[in-house]
């Protein structure tokens, strides 16, 4: 088998006259022993220390491993954890989606880079992988850490397929408590609770709750329903697309899960929804195709061309609606209005502009459960409750697979045992 040690401190071949070997010029000074002449594995030296054993081992490891095509040099994994995430690792990442992009790295550079960055990717064992966990209980939610826990495997399975490591050390952890995502259990709220949100909104935007209870949308989805989405002769809402935020810009795209769906509605959904384009026509609106940001590229121009739509919904002056800001001045005040969070608190601010000049803004509590989500809970609830198939009501809540719609809404199906009952009773009975 190809590879061989050799002794810099010694010569190859023995003195002529004595038969021993002789010091080199190396005598006493860098490393010792070479191993070299294995196929696709660099050299590497061992100091005087290692002995030759050490020598003897490596050669062997590097011999069976570049015989079977499975050698990692460890060197290779030396580079900084830091290094490798921004020079080969997300440079090859390819997001379709903006605003995911935006996500991965801010989990990446805000929650590994600064606490596992300076380690180098063959440095990161379980008592790293363990003090930066405690890290992270200490700083963020299980759900946040559980995502960087997700990316930090990533990374690693990434250096896998780069021969930088033999193993992934956020595999198989047996030692480490690694947090889970919470468990998710929607509320559906009353219908004296919807009533009461929506009475105390600005009129302008009470449709708003009843696309959201009756039909299942989510708030970007209700932001991008145009006109021509309303089969009001077939008694359907086409979901063909929202409006989705970009860094500080907005674009039509497609529904989340770049899914588009169709959702049967009563007919008094139907009538809710002329009355109010009655009273307010519909708006059209241009905005750019799934990024707003300029194109690099003919293709990227093309996919990423302005599309205009008329809006059944739109700002006060004019637009498409901001989810951001529906939430704070709509939303929020209308469910402080209807008791389902406390009143705003008073903060004064200081503007860097006018010194000694104080700026008041109302702060509403965080209301995660009660987010506009909380409509599209209630039409999971009353579909189910009046028995609806599971399969049909995943279907038109545009999930991608009925097992998603079980597993969030379970707890919400009615139960069956009277049913089965029956049967069970009829089958007896019967001759």
């Amino acid at each position: 088998m190809p590879g061989y040690i050799e002794d810099r401190w010694m010569t190859k071949k023995p003195d002529p006259v004595t038969g021993e070997k002789r010091k080199t010029a190396r005598w006493g000074s860098g490393k010792r022993y070479r191993v070299a002449g294995i196929p696709g594995v660099k050299d590497r030296s061992f100091t005087k220390l290692h002995g030759p054993e050490g020598a003897n081992a490596w050669l062997a490891k590097a011999q069976h491993e570049s015989s079977s095509g499975e050698f990692v040099d460890p060197r290779r994994g030396q580079m900084l954890l830091k290094d490798y995430i921004a020079d080969e690792w997300w440079p090859r990442r390819d997001y379709d989606n903006p605003s995911t992009e935006k996500t991965v790295r801010g989990r990446v550079w805000n929650h590994i880079i600064p606490h596992l960055g300076s380690h180098q990717l063959n440095a990161v064992k379980a008592a790293q992988l363990g003090d930066w966990l405690l890290i992270l209980k200490g700083t963020v939610g299980p759900g946040t850490a559980n995502e960087a826990w997700g990316y930090l495997s990533s990374i690693f399975q990434s250096a896998i397929d780069d021969e930088r490591v033999t193993r992934n050390p956020c595999r198989k952890q047996t030692t480490l408590n690694v947090p889970s995502k919470p468990p998710v259990k929607p509320r559906a709220w009353p219908k004296e609770q919807v009533l009461a949100v929506q009475a105390a909104m600005d009129e302008r935007f009470r449709l708003c709750v009843d696309l959201g209870v009756g039909a299942g949308l989510r708030s970007s989805e209700v932001f991008g329903l145009s006109v021509d989405d309303i089969d009001f002769e077939g008694q359907r809402i086409l979901v063909r697309r929202q409006v989705k935020k970009v860094g500080a810009q907005l674009a039509f795209a497609l529904p989340k899960g770049e899914k588009t769906r169709e959702v049967p509605v009563p007919d008094y959904l139907l009538k809710l929804i002329e009355e109010s384009l009655s009273r307010r026509p519909a708006c059209p609106v241009e905005l750019p195709w799934k990024d707003p940001r300029p194109p690099k590229t003919e293709r990227e121009a093309k996919e990423r061309k302005p599309q205009t739509h008329s809006l059944i919904l739109t700002a006060a002056r004019g637009g498409a609606i901001r989810r951001d800001g529906f939430d704070t001045r709509i939303w929020k005040p209308a469910l402080a209005a209807a008791g389902v969070i406390p009143p705003p608190v008073e903060v004064k601010t200081p503007i860097k502009s006018r010194p000694n000049v104080t700026r008041t803004t109302l702060v509403y509590e965080e209301a995660r459960e009660d987010g506009f989500h909380a409509l599209r809970h209630t039409f999971a609830s009353v579909q189910l409750d009046a028995r609806e198939p599971i399969v049909a009501v995943s279907k038109w809540l545009g999930h991608a697979d009925p097992s998603i719609t079980l597993r969030i809404y379970a707890h919400m199906m009615p139960e069956a045992d009277g049913r089965g009952r029956s049967a069970m009773q009829n089958w007896f009975e019967s001759p």
